[in-house]
């Protein structure tokens, strides 16, 4: 068997009202418009996915959250409706996926090697959160590669940030390795949003883009920094200040899926491509590229400890 690798990683943001502005015939809610500078982003994204070819897409969701250890999905199918239950009026899916269990099941026991909890999730009736569905429709709204969805433990919450943290460090590198040993091309998804202080309540029209802006200049200030941190793949001074941007800007890596992602890959020092930012509801969105591809796929795996 070929050594599987990761071929990119993206930033790649869930707000339910990408979706919604789409109006694609999967969501029953209806819009008139909205966030283009986010949704033309993603169909800059999906350009790259259409020449990088990849076998499999995970996607590490804040929003199925797990209590007790890293979950998986591991039913072969899955279809049915998920609703956003702070947005039901945007987002009401109608899912239909594929999951690569073979992946799964190793990217499980990788992590339950490596020390972590893990748990594969065999309900046939599981209802995928909304983050996921969100994140993968943005990404490929044509549904045709297979899956992994990942749980958030929200460790980073429960325990103190650095062994968190640590935790999504230990869970990216089981996630390679388990890629590497079933020969997968993958593609990385963090499902997280970067400032996530926002408004309280919408506009009567949620799509009015006269309304839509930064919650605070401070978190604006904040995601700017760390978008030009990662432009110029400044990884270590990157993630040096991750705990301070976390604590200020109430950022939404804090659960866990950009350190997933970043540690899978390596800790690539090599620059992402910005595909756009954008606010929804005040919070500050970005979709973002690392095409390990472009780099010959050999570039070497650091271990960097993770910043208390």
């Amino acid at each position: 068997m070929t050594k599987g690798r990761i071929v990119a990683g993206f930033l790649a943001p869930h707000p339910p009202h990408l979706v919604y502005g789409e109006n694609p015939p999967q969501n029953e809610p209806r819009s008139q418009c909205g966030w283009e500078q986010l949704r033309w982003a993603y169909e800059r994204a999906r350009k790259t996915l259409d020449e990088l070819k990849p076998d499999v897409l995970l996607v590490h969701s804040p929003h199925w959250t797990t209590q007790l250890g890293h979950h998986f999905l591991g039913v072969p199918h899955l279809k049915g409706k998920s609703v956003d239950p702070i947005f039901p009026n945007l987002f009401r899916y109608e899912f239909e996926l594929d999951v690569d269990v073979e992946l799964a099941e190793a990217c499980c026991a990788e992590a339950r090697n490596a020390g972590l909890v893990t748990r594969m999730m065999r309900n046939p009736g599981f209802r995928v959160d909304y983050g996921t569905i969100t994140t993968l429709h943005m990404m490929r709204p044509q549904w045709d590669i297979p899956v992994v969805g990942i749980s958030a433990n929200n460790s980073p919450y429960y325990l103190n940030l650095g062994e968190g943290l640590g935790e999504m460090d230990t869970l990216g590198k089981a996630t390679r390795r388990a890629i590497e040993k079933t020969g997968r091309r993958a593609v990385l998804l963090a499902s997280n949003t970067l400032c996530h202080w926002h408004f309280h309540q919408e506009p009567l029209i949620p799509e009015d883009m006269s309304q839509e802006h930064p919650q605070t200049f401070d978190g604006y200030k904040w995601d700017m920094r760390m978008i030009e941190l990662m432009r110029r793949g400044e990884t270590q001074e990157l993630f040096r200040v991750l705990p301070q941007f976390i604590q200020e800007a109430f950022a939404e890596v804090k659960s866990g899926a950009f350190t997933w992602m970043y540690a899978a890959m390596g800790y690539p020092n090599i620059p992402a491509e910005l595909h756009g930012y954008g606010n929804v509801i005040g919070t500050g969105n970005a979709v973002m590229e690392w095409n390990l591809e472009r780099y010959g796929g050999n570039l070497p795996f650091n271990e960097r400890p993770i910043a208390a």
